[in-house]
């Protein structure tokens, strides 16, 4: 927690009132998918496939994959 804190400049307290804007979302989705072993780890404890961060972050915004043709 104190590293995504650090990264976007949130506080604590702003936490429950930004957990519904799809901006805010995004970043935490990045943050995540920023290093394998917090996905892994994160997958493991939620019982997902190492598959769904990066799924969940697509439906985003920004999450659109570029289109490089």
């Amino acid at each position: 927690m104190p590293g995504f804190l650090a990264a976007t400049g949130s506080a604590p307290a702003d936490l429950p009132a930004r957990a519904t804007e799809p901006e805010f979302l995004a970043a935490v989705m990045d943050f995540l998918l920023a290093e394998d072993a917090l996905v892994m780890a994160f997958c493991d404890a939620a019982g997902l496939p190492y598959e769904a961060p990066m799924q969940a972050r697509a439906g985003l915004p920004g999450g659109e994959l570029p289109h490089w043709t």
